[in-house]
Parts: structure tokens; sequence; C-alpha cells
């Protein structure tokens, strides 16, 4: 759980701990905020309630107060990026990767990309799914809904378009840290779905289901959460269930060199890439158990920051540089030298950075009593072999939080850029 990489994502230019934004990416269409949306709605009369009546699902009923909280915050599905990339976090997700069914070839995955993006534009405008819709989230808006389309290593093979194959998508090395299930990890075409009401997002887990009708089956799904918009009395880093602030450097949409990073340049190979990125997914279990036995300051020796502030052990606030140099009373240094915060840094891995954007998840006690809880680590590079690559590979040699976490599924997915207005996600790649 890199440090380097652990944040909310803002909208360009927005306040560094802003988590109710929902900015769209740099260069791309603009997602409309819920701040905009309750600054607004007063003035000029903007609220879902109101505008949903011209697509009659979002609608509110006579007499009732238009949407002006967390259900009015909408995110755009056409665009120069796939929507779920750089918005804010979302209280509820889901992740589900599908296989291809046998015979099902580039055709059959032509008509379910066609069918996936027509589903989910609509439903990230707050509208019916367009057959079949089930009515769960009839008397809700967006709820900042967005819906991202990706595609695994298998999938080329499967129809017939090795030679498209990216080579920022060979398999993962494996790392000695990994306990991996291989019934859920990978995948020929994968889908996050994020929201922050859980029933909207359950509904368009449901459309997108359906969607896949005999074309493809659920290979496995996960489901997460965060802290839901408006939760904390003033915006705030996110924490994650080890207690701790996660996500203090993050890189951000407004930093000169977010592009670069996160974002395959228009110019690279192969051309279908171009405004896409390369998400690495992994399921990694806490140990909660023995995190919870040790002491406030092992716990905070363990990260190399403060508990309660975010603060690294070197002095200042939350987004105070840390210094590596600074040693305490007894000459150790402050920051240990297997701190996970201290191993993550770029200036540590050779400038190495991607934008995270997890769920944490709980799927229950074990018989023993031991919780099933951790993260489902999410995150977003031009290039997975200097992003997400060399940080694992450094965590996997000393990192001190390793003995209290467990990666036990893995993902490495190729996310086109976003489809044009007319365009379904994909396109560029199945009909070109």
């Amino acid at each position: 759980m890199p440090d380097q990489t652990t944040s909310e994502t803002r909208a360009p230019g927005s306040p560094a701990h802003e988590p109710g934004n929902r900015g769209g990416s740099a260069g791309g269409a603009r997602e409309v905020s819920r701040r905009a949306l309750l600054g607004t709605a007063g003035a000029t009369g903007l609220a879902l309630g109101a505008a949903g009546a011209a697509v009659g699902y979002a609608s509110a009923p006579a007499g009732a107060a238009p949407l002006t909280s967390v259900g009015a915050g909408r995110a755009m599905f056409h665009g120069k990026h796939q929507p779920g990339i750089t918005e804010g976090l979302q209280a509820r997700g889901h992740l589900v990767a599908f296989d291809l069914a046998a015979g099902a070839g580039r055709k059959e995955a032509a008509a379910l990309l066609r069918r996936w993006s027509a589903t989910a534009g609509r439903l990230m405008a707050g509208e019916a799914a367009p057959h079949g819709d089930t009515g769960v989230a009839r008397d809700a808006g967006p709820s900042s809904l967005t819906v991202t389309f990706g595609f695994g290593h298998s999938f080329f093979e499967r129809t017939g378009l090795e030679k498209q194959r990216p080579t920022a998508l060979d398999p993962l090395p494996d790392f000695s840290s990994d306990r991996l299930d291989r019934a859920r990890s990978d995948g020929d075409l994968w889908v996050q779905i994020g929201a922050d009401d859980a029933l909207v997002a359950f509904h368009a887990l449901r459309a997108i289901q359906k969607d896949a009708g005999h074309a493809a089956r659920v290979r496995w799904q996960m489901n997460g959460f965060n802290r839901t918009p408006g939760a904390t009395a003033h915006p705030m880093t996110a924490r994650n269930l080890m207690g701790q602030i996660d996500g203090t450097r993050n890189p951000k949409p407004a930093d000169a060199d977010f592009d670069r990073r996160i974002f395959v340049p228009a110019s690279a190979e192969p051309a279908w890439m171009a405004n896409g990125s390369y998400a690495v997914v992994r399921r990694i279990r806490m140990l909660l158990d023995d995190w919870e036995a040790l002491s406030l300051s092992a716990q905070e020796a363990v990260i190399g920051r403060r508990k309660d502030t975010g603060a690294p052990l070197s002095g200042g606030d939350e987004t105070t540089p840390m210094d590596l140099e600074k040693t305490d009373a007894k000459g150790e240094p402050a920051v240990p030298i297997n701190a996970h915060a201290r191993i993550t840094r770029p200036d540590r891995n050779g400038g190495a950075a991607m934008l995270r954007r997890p769920f944490s998840y709980h799927d229950g006690i074990d018989q023993d009593g031991t919780p099933d809880a951790g993260l489902l680590f999410i995150c977003w590079q031009a290039d997975p072999l200097r992003g997400f690559v060399p940080v694992q590979r450094k965590l996997d040699r000393g990192d001190a939080l390793s003995r209290f976490i467990r990666h036990e599924a893995s993902g490495l997915f190729a996310v086109p850029g976003g489809a044009a207005e007319g365009e379904y996600v994909g396109q560029r790649l199945l009909e070109g």
C-alpha cells in the first residue's frame, strides 16, 4: 500500500483536502462537483431533480425538494479519459472481472462493449438502463456514479488481437509477499463501478452483469467502500481500516507532470491506448488482529507517520516534507529505515509514481474470529513497469508493513481512453 500513491484524487486546482470534489481529468471533460451543484442550485435552479425531468428517471415527484446533496453529483461518461480515474473517492465500489464465453470472439466483444457503454452513459446521467431496468435506483440521482472498462492480457488472444496487445500489459512479476488466489485474479475484461450511494452502485453492477448476456461470464467480483462525503466535520484525507490517514502523497491532477505519469500519451503505440491508463488491482488483506495488538507508537513507526494527523515522524503537519536525515534523542532516524512511508517515496524509487484510488473491503469474519478485511488497491499509471512494479519490489524487500498485510489477488488491465460522443469504449481497438 505505497504511501506516495495513497490519496483521494482531486479536481485540477482544488484544495489539497477536498474529498467532495468530483473533478474531471486534466484536459478532459469537467465533472460537475457536489460543491458546484450545491453552490449553484439556488441561484440557477441547477438540480438533478429538475434536470432529470427531461429524461424521466431521476426526476423528483411533484412537490418533492430537488436533489441538492450527495445524489446530485454527476460525472461525465464521454471525454478524453474514462471516468473513475481522477474523480474523488466514492462511498461504494464494485470491481468485477469477466471472461469471454466459449466461442465468443472479437465480434461478440465489440457488441458487448457497445452495450456496456450505452448502459454506463445512461446510468451515469441518472437515467434508466436502456432495457430491462430494475428500478432499484429510481428514486436517486446519479450519485457521482462512474463505470470504467479495461482489458486483461488474455483478452487479446481470445479476440485474435495479439498484435494489438501493449507490452505494458505483460504479466506482473512474482513478489515474495504474494499469496494469490488465481481464481480471483486477472480476467479478460474488467469493470470498475463507483458511486456515493450503495443502491446506485448495485443498480449499475446488476445492469452490467445482465448486459453481458451469453457473451461473457463473471470470473470474480469484489465489493468495497469508503467514507461517505459529508460524514466528517471538515474535509480531510481518507483513513484506511488500520486507522491511518491514507493518501498524503498521491499525485494530483494539478501537478505539471500528472498526465505524463498517469496517462498514455497520444503519440504512443498501440494507438488505441492513447489517453488511456493501466490499472493494477490488488486485494490486500489487513491482518487487523496483529496490527491492533501493537502500541500506538509501534504503529506509527511501521508507517512513519503520526496516526492522528498523518504528519511525518520527523515533524510538521500532514503535508510537511519528510526529513529523512532527522534523528531522535537516541540518534536513531526519526522516520525508521523500514517505515512504509519512507520506502515508498518517489525519490527513493527512481521517481516512480502512480495514482492510487482504492476501496476498503470487509467480507465477514472467519471461523477463528479473524476479520476478512483490508484494501482493494487500485492504482493508475502510464506504464506499470515505471509505476507499480519498482515500488512493490522495494516494499517486497523490507517494508515494515509487510508483516501486517497479505496480497491475495492481483490483476493488470489496459484501460483505453474515453469514448467520444457516438463511440463506445474500446472501439478503436475492436474496429481498428
